[in-house]
């Protein structure tokens, strides 16, 4: 455990145990000394802003940082009150979540664009758990008691069970970094990604929609739950409030045509103009000073409280109720916040370790959910807002941190009057770069189209059932056609004789064509696709023997009428064919792949075709002389060429004995 903790590239701990049965002790000896070296080289790997912070330039770096953090403390608010309710907690908890996550990643995370903190879809994970462990029943939990941070005991207990769900997401998350199961992302697929991103946007959306429409509707979830949600909609239309639609149409209409405006003019403008923050202010003014709470039942976000709370331990009783959301909300937050951390790092050329964004992840969701955090993950809105306005570092996302502190305990109340039905739109809007994904679909459509049906299927899943099912059904999809075309894809193809050889040699070859191939083995051979292997051999080889039969033919037509086109019977010496294997393109193996080309090597001269294997990896070759499969006589070339030139040179010596036969003769 210490070894994979610290993950020491050049240390060898060994140690030695020793057990007493007499008095049950066990003892662990350590052998070896770690240095001061070795602490440093593990405190750079697993702490990377020792590595980044001693270089970062103040002239360089300082303002660009500045500007985008404090654009992300626009997002972090917004997103963390509205993801907050979303969860089915107070909105303050989404505040905390805004604040602690992003200070933990930016010590342990490698990605320096990458802004942790709430994510729509873990909130709707989360949530699924808060529902239905805390009903909103009035008998069974009470309102009435105002208990820490002026809260109610209802809120404290919905609070509880976010924060065990974002607990046990975490240690799942460190667990996996510790089994070093941070490569296991390459069994996501872009189409699997995309496509589920895109089905948990549609998902928010839906969430939202009730706060569009200022309509009361119960939690639904559950296989067929979004379309369920959009019937009772539409079997309740008339309890929509004309104010918070209109609200909320206001909203998107400015807040797109705004983003726009910034996207398109942004090289001839110094600074975005800041809409989120100048529609929350407005609308907030104007629901206060004519009262559209009381007036026209506007829905608001309400009363805030300030402060940052003490430490308090989750309710681990909880824990056993919550292992599907907590391992659905590790999973799915990890691949979103990984191909975030891809992208960054491609974009700006940097290395990303998987295992230690693991961790970071992992820590960032163990330690906030001491502190009354719901689960949280790397959001793409946010992160793009960083690649737009030019951050450098994750010195923004601190900057963000010490703004998001100041809202907590300054600004905080005065949100009490905005709309949800605006913070809804904010949302909405904020996933337009989820949802416009759709127009993957074309490229897949054009590029493979077995892409294009793994996109549509896991978008179909992932909207009909949720995110986690939709990642699952993807993975698993995705492997299986894999699976599927590689067992019925080309394994050989013919290739031409290089241009290196000597012209004796391409002359003989060019003579003899009719006697000799060479093919090359492009895939690696294992069960899989071991029988398309030695279907494609065989008809390879019967091609060999119908030319050699048909040439043969040719040349003495009133002998040997041909009839079927193939030669059947007894192979002469002259009917010998060659087929040269090039083996370089099998990049590995296993026991059913070599005992099938040993078999092939066997059984083909027997039917009139030698087979020369060229270019075979030393664990081949050692595979194929194993005694079992009792090659004795099977020949192995370092070459192509080195093949051919052994085939020219015994057809040489063939034409010189038949000539001196025929002159004895």
């Amino acid at each position: 455990i210490c070894a994979m903790l610290m993950d020491w590239e050049n240390i060898i701990i060994r140690w030695s145990w020793s057990w007493s049965w007499s008095s049950r002790v066990v003892t662990l000896e350590r052998i070896s000394n770690i240095g001061f070296a070795d602490v440093k080289h593990w405190c750079l790997r697993r702490l990377p802003i020792l590595s980044w912070v001693p270089r970062y330039s103040l002239q360089e770096n300082l303002l660009a940082d500045t500007v985008s953090g404090m654009m992300l403390t626009i997002q972090q608010v917004a997103q963390g009150v509205a993801f907050a309710v979303m969860s089915s907690v107070h909105p303050v908890f989404g505040l905390y979540s805004s604040l602690f996550p992003p200070l933990i990643y930016a010590i342990f995370g490698m990605s320096h664009h990458v802004s942790t903190g709430t994510f729509a879809i873990t909130s709707l994970i989360s949530a699924g758990a808060v529902e239905r462990l805390v009903t909103s029943n009035k008998e069974n939990v009470s309102n009435s008691s105002q208990g820490f941070l002026g809260l109610s005991d209802f809120e404290m207990q919905r609070i509880g069970v976010a924060a065990a769900v974002t607990f046990l997401g975490g240690v799942i998350q460190i667990s996996m970094c510790l089994l070093q199961l941070g490569s296991a992302t390459l069994l996501l697929s872009e189409p699997v990604v995309s496509s589920m991103t895109t089905g948990a946007a549609t998902h928010v959306v839906t969430s939202q929609v009730k706060y569009f429409l200022g309509m009361k509707t119960p939690y639904i979830s559950g296989p067929l739950g979004m379309f369920y949600i959009y019937h009772y909609i539409f079997s309740n239309i008339s309890s929509v409030q004309v104010g918070a639609l209109l609200w909320s149409l206001f909203s998107i209409v400015v807040l797109i045509l705004v983003k726009e405006c910034n996207e398109h003019f942004r090289s001839k403008i110094r600074m975005v103009i800041p809409i989120d923050l100048l529609l929350i202010i407005a609308t907030s003014l104007a629901c206060y000073f004519v009262d559209m709470e009381n007036v026209y039942g506007i829905d608001v976000v309400g009363p805030i409280p300030t402060g940052i709370p003490f430490p308090q331990v989750p309710p681990m009783d909880t824990l056993t109720n919550v292992v599907v959301e907590a391992f659905s909300f590790a999973l799915v937050g990890y691949t979103v916040s990984i191909f975030l951390a891809y992208n960054s790092a491609k974009k700006f050329s940097y290395r990303i370790d998987e295992n230690q964004e693991l961790l970071a992840h992992g820590l960032s969701n163990v330690i906030p959910s001491f502190l009354f955090c719901i689960p949280n993950a790397a959001a793409p809105a946010r992160t793009f807002l960083l690649y737009n306005n030019g951050a450098k570092t994750q010195v923004a996302c601190l900057i963000s941190c010490l703004l998001v502190l100041l809202v907590i305990y300054v600004i905080a109340p005065f949100l009490y009057w905005l709309p949800m039905s605006v913070l809804a739109s904010i949302i909405v809007v904020g996933l337009k770069g989820m949802l416009i994904q759709f127009r993957d679909l074309k490229k897949y459509w054009n590029v493979d189209k077995y892409d294009w049906v793994i996109w549509v299927c896991t978008y179909l899943v992932t909207i009909c059932f949720a995110a986690n099912i939709g990642l699952l059904f993807g993975v698993v999809f995705s492997v299986a056609v894999s699976i599927f075309r590689l067992t019925r894809a080309k394994t050989m193809h013919g290739i031409q004789v290089n241009e290196d050889l000597n012209e004796d040699i391409k002359a003989m070859h060019s003579e003899y064509c009719n006697k000799v191939k060479v093919v090359c083995v492009g895939m690696p051979l294992f069960f899989l696709n071991i029988k398309k292997f030695r279907t494609e051999f065989m008809e390879i080889k019967n091609k060999i023997l119908s030319r050699n039969c048909l040439y043969k033919h040719k040349e003495t037509p009133l002998l040997s009428p041909v009839t079927n086109g193939d030669c059947a019977g007894d192979v002469s010496s002259d009917d010998i064919s060659t087929l040269i294997v090039d083996c370089s393109g099998i990049t590995f193996f296993d026991f059913t792949g070599a005992a099938t080309l040993a078999q092939i090597c066997m059984e083909l001269p027997n039917q009139g075709t030698n087979v020369l294997l060229a270019s075979c990896d030393v664990s081949l070759v050692d595979a194929l002389q194993y005694s079992g499969f009792n090659i004795k006589n099977q020949l192995f070339f370092d070459s192509v060429k080195s093949a051919l030139t052994a085939f020219t040179s015994k057809e040489r010596r063939t034409i010189t004995l038949e000539a001196l036969e025929s002159s004895d003769l």
